[in-house]
């Protein structure tokens, strides 16, 4: 099968999950036998095009022209990622589906479906409501009505949770049978052979700390202002913990300056963008992972969290509430809740023994759930269905075109006989 994958990110531009599913998902279909392209965004010095183990991976710069803003810099995307798309189609032939990842590549996807008559699926990472609480400006307005659009063009929706298919469904009104639940998977050798480096550990803690660890995009939905808020009373009943927050993003001015308000400062560090290794690094160093989001579609940190064997705290909403079981492979707390996050931390930790009984369970879900060699099949066979799918509106509609030209003809060769014997009838009193 020939897929065409749409994304703005792609490794190594990582801006939030969509580059590592578009990449681990990419990479398993190709070792199952399947053609992947992928047409991404060019950031930096990356090259125009590479074959990455099997992928062959094509990116667009933006036009030189500078936008205004996002939007119109999206737009201008999508002009590019289409164009490069139909000059590969015309090299090497025609795509057998689309898979489209967000809003961002929307207009891209319905363009090349209609020029080419390729069914389009589209994976739904989160929405701007989810986001927002709700739909409050005229960007944010076109950003969801694009995302309802996107999957209206869709034959067939992927979401990451049960949460977010009765998300999108209400949202958007689509047939409930269209959205197909495939969650996100994660590399499970992410791990293999990265032991705790002490030397590295202690850049951001003392030994005798133990690091209470966030890493993510710093925006308002991550919840990490909730995260600072419960340092007081886990410090007031541990002092020796250190809240490490690891990433960045639009807020992390005003999280500095939460953290001098309450006076904090010597117990929360900011470390800033990390890459992959030190990622790695990051997670076996840590004591306690905790990721409070209030809005979370799914969540792929908690999944690496869970097989570097961190004890990982989430709070109970959308897709982190489907991975942790509370007190058996991690712990919840009520979003939004510094109290509640507080609680679930400190009883971490005082129970060592319930650390490393949550360590083992969390590790052994993960490797059962979401690894890629399933994900990859159902995603699979989803394209199957968005292809049957097209193939049979297809037969249909041709099968209609056909009836409509012999109605045509019918009444077409009526009107010749009505005419025939007005004019024989005309002339027979002549």
């Amino acid at each position: 099968m020939k897929i065409l994958m749409l994304t703005w990110e792609y490794p190594p531009r990582i801006v939030g999950g969509i580059a590592r599913v578009v990449h681990d998902l990419s990479k398993r279909l190709i070792k199952d036998g399947h053609d992947v392209t992928v047409v991404t965004y060019k950031d930096g010095d990356t090259p125009y095009y590479e074959n990455d183990k099997g992928v062959k991976v094509y990116r667009v710069d933006n036009y030189m022209i500078r936008p205004n803003n996002f939007i119109e810099w999206v737009m201008q995307l999508n002009f590019n990622m289409v164009a490069k798309a139909t000059e590969i189609i015309a090299k090497e032939g025609n795509f057998d589906v689309i898979h489209a990842h967000d809003w961002l590549v929307a207009n891209a996807a319905q363009t090349l479906k209609h020029s080419f008559g390729i069914p389009v699926v589209a994976t739904i990472h989160a929405t701007e409501a989810g986001r927002n609480s709700g739909v409050h400006d005229e960007t944010q307005r076109y950003i969801n009505d694009t995302e309802w659009m996107l999957t209206y063009e869709a034959t067939e929706v992927i979401v990451n949770s049960n949460f977010m298919k009765g998300h999108v469904q209400g949202l958007f009104g689509l047939p409930f049978d269209k959205i197909n639940v495939i969650p996100n998977g994660i590399n499970l050798t992410n791990f293999n052979g990265i032991e705790r480096d002490y030397e590295f550990r202690r850049q951001y803690a003392a030994d005798n700390e133990k690091i209470i660890l966030y890493l993510g995009r710093l925006v308002y939905e991550k919840g990490v202002q909730h995260l600072i808020s419960a340092m007081p009373k886990i410090l007031s009943g541990y002092n020796d913990a250190k809240l490490i927050i690891a990433g960045k993003g639009g807020m992390l001015d005003e999280l500095r300056a939460q953290v001098e308000h309450m006076g904090i400062s010597n117990k929360v560090y900011f470390t800033g963008y990390l890459n992959s290794k030190q990622v790695q690094k990051m997670y076996k160093c840590a004591d306690i992972a905790v990721f409070p989001s209030t809005y979370e579609p799914f969540g792929i940190v908690a999944l690496e969290a869970m097989l570097a064997g961190v004890p990982t705290v989430v709070s109970d909403v959308g897709g982190l509430n489907e991975i942790i079981t509370h007190g058996e492979n991690g712990m919840k707390s009520y979003a939004g809740n510094p109290n509640s996050i507080a609680d679930s931390i400190l009883t971490l930790l005082y129970d060592y023994q319930l650390c490393s009984n949550i360590a083992k369970k969390a590790k052994s879900k993960v490797k059962e759930e979401y690894n890629w060699n399933k994900i990859a099949q159902d995603t699979h066979f989803t394209y199957q269905k968005a292809i049957c799918q097209t193939m049979a509106e297809r037969q249909a509609n041709q099968i209609e075109q056909e009836k409509a030209k012999k109605t045509k003809k019918a009444k077409n060769t009526d009107a010749e006989i009505t005419n025939l014997l007005s004019f024989k009838k005309k002339h027979a009193y002549a």
